[in-house]
């Protein structure tokens, strides 16, 4: 079984995502040292073995668990040997086209397709903590719980800072309070509302002049609570003047960070690393290329990348 999950795991690094692949990499010299045993003399599993042991073996509950957890052992082995002084977590979703009536498939008006919506969380490094295969037809936030907590539950006796970052789909009271329980430190984007543009309404008025050549940036914080909060928490806005456009651009945080608002922003804007990481799991690695009819083995396929 170890050396079949060692061809698997090690097929998908190398280019080769579907099991039919397997008929060929089987005779490969490398590939069957790398299985070693009986293969270094004979060959590796071929297509049907492998289809057997990622449909049958793997889409058990407990290796579906263990393949979850997974890339988190990895992940603290290597912060055992280099204690990091903090974290931060980036949660965002993606989208895995599918074709065909696979199971969990749904169309998705945001993407334009018939897709899997699976969430990812990564760290600062470009270390997957954690991922979710979901339906095509669920929320961006949907399970952000059974992502993030045990993630959280892993750095909770460390001595390190933590912080975590979400686009506005995470907007969300909940998550607030999680984070706070937590002694997390984050950064979310909000969804504008009238509300908030009252607030910056100083800002949205257009410079009187000769607009310049280079983009105008302006900051502003207050305090703001939506109906949907227990209580008040701190908004940063950014107002960007761009030559050439009539309107601003505008944008609205909430955060529990202390700095300035300047440097709350610049530390958001970091999150767009995020969607590269997944971008080069998507190309590298072909991630989000799932073609199995069944939803358990996409989900295999899912977390074991």
């Amino acid at each position: 079984m170890a050396g079949q999950f060692r061809q698997s795991l090690f097929g998908r690094v190398g280019g080769y995502e579907d099991v039919n692949d397997a008929e060929r990499l089987g005779r490969d010299p490398a590939m069957r040292w790398i299985v070693g045993g009986k293969a270094v003399e004979r060959q590796a599993a071929s297509s049907s073995q492998m289809g057997r042991f990622e449909t049958k073996v793997l889409a058990t509950d407990a290796n579906v668990e263990a393949l979850t957890d997974m890339n988190g052992i990895w992940i603290d082995r290597v912060h055992n040997r280099r204690p990091p002084k903090m974290i931060i977590l980036d949660m965002d979703s993606s989208v895995s086209p599918t074709h065909g009536e696979q199971e969990g498939t749904a169309y998705t008006g945001h993407f334009g397709c018939t897709c899997y919506h699976p969430l990812f969380l990564f760290n600062q490094f470009g270390d997957l903590e954690r991922c979710s295969l979901r339906p095509g037809n669920v929320h961006s936030a949907d399970g952000w719980r059974d992502v993030l907590e045990p993630v959280v539950e892993r750095y909770r006796k460390r001595s390190l800072r933590r912080y975590f970052r979400g686009d506005a789909a995470f907007a969300l009271p909940d998550l607030y309070e999680f984070l706070e329980a937590e002694n997390y430190k984050y950064v979310i984007r909000l969804k504008a509302n009238k509300v908030l543009q009252d607030c910056i309404a100083h800002l949205l008025t257009r410079p009187v002049g000769r607009p310049p050549t280079h983009v105008r940036r302006y900051y502003a914080n207050f305090s703001y609570q939506a109906k949907s909060w227990g209580r008040k928490r701190r908004v940063v806005a950014k107002v960007e003047w761009h030559p050439g456009e009539l309107y601003p651009r505008v944008g609205f945080i909430v955060t529990n960070l202390s700095r300035p608002a300047k440097r709350v922003v610049a530390f958001y804007n970091h999150r767009g690393t995020a969607e590269q990481y997944i971008k080069e799991g998507k190309y590298a690695i072909k991630w989000t290329r799932l073609s199995c009819s069944k939803f358990r083995n996409n989900e295999v396929r899912c977390v074991r990348r």
